[in-house]
């Protein structure tokens, strides 16, 4: 008897009963606050789930509130209990340490408009600040020296407009006083493949970021091709 409970005491948890993490309650809610931009929820639905989430003691618990949500099913994040899952291959935010505190450049416009496009190397930090003013950070062109780039947003009575590469990863962290902050989450599907973080404040202003049709990482490309060229000749080699 005591042999048989011994072992019972052993089996592993199915996934949803495991504790929650910081980390879990975070990527629901931001689910929850994607969801709410886009209209599929009211106001008070979100206040309501998100008090729910910062309850919740299990991963089940969390899958509850963005169970009825697009996102939460997206192809290849789903857990088997059909929620979203909990080891996404990307994270919402950088890691620790990955990311210096000073920006390697800056837009800003101040009652005017600034821009910046075309072919140009991305820093591991951008600000872009908008007051009174608009900025545009267009990256479907640049040259991306480092796997992580983060954008932090600022608006106040303007507008921040940044475009991305259809084959990068996409990740936003912000928020809006009486302004609208959105970002389209992208999923790139190559490991290596540079992961673009927006964060910052929109105070009745706007922050967008979304990916540029048809736009591609040149060097992205370069690096996939030699990797199937390089297994290619291991096979012919055999």
């Amino acid at each position: 008897m005591d042999l048989q409970k011994s072992a019972a005491a052993q089996e592993p948890l199915p996934p949803t009963e495991l504790r929650a993490s910081d980390a879990d309650r975070d990527r629901v809610a931001d689910l929850l606050r994607d969801a709410l931009a886009e209209g599929r929820l009211t106001a008070d639905e979100h206040a309501e789930r998100v008090e729910g989430v910062l309850a919740a003691k299990t991963v089940g618990e969390l899958d509850v509130f963005v169970r009825d949500l697009p996102a939460a099913h997206a192809a290849g994040h789903a857990s088997r209990a059909g929620g979203v899952s909990y080891d996404a291959p990307v994270p919402n935010r950088p890691a620790p340490g990955s990311i210096p505190v000073d920006a390697d450049e800056r837009v800003m416009a101040v009652f005017s408009s600034a821009m910046r496009k075309g072919r140009w190397r991305a820093g591991r930090r951008i600000h872009a600040y908008a007051v009174f003013g608009s900025v545009e950070i267009d990256l479907s062109e640049a040259l991306f020296e480092h796997q992580q780039v983060m954008i932090k947003a600022v608006s106040v009575f303007g507008s921040v407009e940044i475009r991305v590469p259809e084959n990068v990863s996409l990740r936003g962290s912000g928020g809006g006083v009486l302004g609208d902050f959105a970002v389209d989450t992208l999923d790139s599907g190559q490991a290596d493949a540079p992961v673009v973080y927006v964060d910052g404040l929109a105070v009745l202003g706007s922050v967008e970021a979304k990916p540029k049709r048809g736009k591609l990482v040149a060097d992205l490309l370069d690096r996939v091709s030699h990797k199937v060229d390089d297994h290619l000749r291991k096979h012919l080699g055999h």
